[in-house]
């Protein structure tokens, strides 16, 4: 039975920007935790902005020799001396007041920005396209961005997600436009004030910070409300809740744009066709036929989030052909539809999903393609209070596959009772006792994966951050080296 939250009201929060603070104004910054995928984007953007750039990382992230190469001086421990001549502390919201170098900060009287704040200030000035939803917001903040370079506007960017050719969430560009993926989950996208917001969609997630879907759909509103006077709210005409929040907003008198699949949307897309290869469809913009898009990414739910991309470069001023070229060239996003390897005519693809509606999506997707062979998922439920509310929801999503590993919760920080973890979420997937299994152990998991495939199967991991260093140790176990 899912919890009943507290309902906060939803109010607008100061933004640095609102001051005119820049990146700049920072001074010296030490990031806590530089090394995640959130946070190095943020000190990547900052350091190829040729500012000063240090942090502190427990962890071995990939991202850190390149931070280093960048000029990026790592720590590999928290302590005091971290901080000495450091004028800003920048943390997130999994760093509690007790962390030592926050509390040592504020001890020293040195300035201590959340994430978002310091993103905000690295906005001040530009034109802001920034992507918020509950599902499909790092695909888009990465479509939009690579469009934007290939119509040679070099943008700023930070997102959620890594390039899958680059491997970077985050770079300062010469141009004047910047992108970032927005995150709702504690409401920090309140600080961002975008010249070009998106709502790709609004489903039932992080209840704990907002009591109630309609009181996160009113968080979307007022996400909204924040762009500027002569910008424009961009939202997804075939997600309902997403269109509710565009009519309120235009009824307030702000602009709004819709894409989507539904007759009245400003940029329409029909006959949209997904195989492996990628989704196609054919577009129209208002009274325009703009023809035919590629997207090379599997997926119809993915050619939706190119719409929102293709109809924010549009609103920027970019010529439809351009925009076309620069889509059929899109890189992808690790983590999302992201093959790691072959073994054995075994494909290991890797997806990010953890929410029952983006893992119905990914699911349906990849057991399209797997050419007569067998899906299999390897599911880390990600958050303990997600995993008790959404069960039976992700149970059935679960159950598109043909046989589902499940893992115990990620959940860094939380306390996670037996009969609400992953042994409880395994009992509830509808499969047969044989084509499901409940393994805790992280270092069972690839010998379990490699006793149940078999050529032409295909695997996926899928859930919690943790579980990208999964697929190299199911390669392995299958008897690599590995193809890609």
């Amino acid at each position: 039975m899912a919890e009943t939250y507290e309902r906060r009201p939803i109010e607008p929060m100061h933004s640095p920007t609102d001051d005119g603070v820049t990146a700049e104004d920072l001074g010296r910054v030490l990031f806590i935790g530089i090394g995640g995928v959130g946070m190095s984007g943020l000190a990547r953007l900052y350091a190829t902005r040729g500012l000063p750039v240090s942090g502190s990382e427990l962890h071995d992230w990939p991202s850190l020799p390149e931070l280093a190469a960048l000029g990026a001086t790592v720590h590999r421990e928290h302590v005091p001396s971290n901080l000495d001549g450091v004028d800003t502390v920048v943390r997130s919201s999994a760093h509690p007041d007790s962390h030592l170098e926050i509390a040592e900060a504020r001890r020293r009287g040195i300035r201590v920005y959340h994430r978002s704040e310091a993103l905000a200030a690295a906005m001040t000035g530009r034109r802001s396209v920034v992507i918020a939803g509950t599902h499909g917001k790092t695909t888009t903040t990465a479509m939009t961005t690579e469009i934007l370079e290939g119509c040679g506007l070099d943008p700023s960017y930070v997102n959620g997600g890594e390039a899958s050719v680059s491997g970077s969430s985050g770079r300062h560009g010469t141009g004047d436009v910047m992108v970032i993926e927005a995150d709702e989950h504690d409401r920090t996208f309140l600080r961002y004030r975008p010249h070009i917001a998106i709502i790709t969609n609004i489903d039932a997630d992080h209840l704990n910070n907002y009591g109630d879907i309609d009181n996160l759909e009113a968080g979307f509103a007022e996400f909204g409300r924040a762009t500027d006077a002569d910008g424009v709210v961009i939202v997804c005409a075939d997600d309902e809740r997403a269109r509710r929040v565009g009519e309120t907003l235009r009824a307030e008198g702000r602009e709004v744009a819709t894409y989507g699949t539904a007759a009245d949307a400003d940029l329409r897309i029909d006959k949209v066709h997904s195989t492996s290869d990628g989704v196609s469809y054919h577009a129209t913009y208002g009274d325009a036929q703009l023809g035919e898009f590629f997207v090379p990414v599997p997926g119809a739910h993915l050619g939706l989030n190119s719409a929102a991309a293709v109809l924010a470069a549009l609103r920027l001023g970019l010529e439809a052909d351009r925009i076309r070229t620069a889509l059929a060239a899109f890189s992808g996003v690790r983590r999302r539809f992201e093959l790691r390897g072959t073994v054995g005519g075994v494909r290991v693809y890797d997806e990010y999903a953890y929410h029952p509606t983006a893992m119905k999506a990914a699911l349906s997707t990849l057991s399209g393609i797997r050419e007569g062979g067998r899906l299999i998922v390897v599911f880390q439920p990600y958050r303990a209070y997600r995993t008790r509310d959404l069960r039976a929801e992700i149970a059935e999503a679960l159950a598109i596959a043909d046989q589902a590993v499940v893992m115990e919760v990620f959940g860094p920080g939380e306390d996670i009772p037996v009969s609400e973890g992953g042994i409880a979420l395994h009992a509830a997937v509808a499969l047969p006792e044989e084509d499901k299994v409940f393994v805790p152990d992280w270092n069972d998991v690839p010998g379990e994966v490699a006793a149940r495939a078999r050529p032409g199967d295909l695997v996926v991991t899928m859930g919690a951050p943790p579980l990208s260093l999964m697929p190299p140790e199911i390669l392995a176990a299958l008897g690599g080296p590995s193809t890609t």
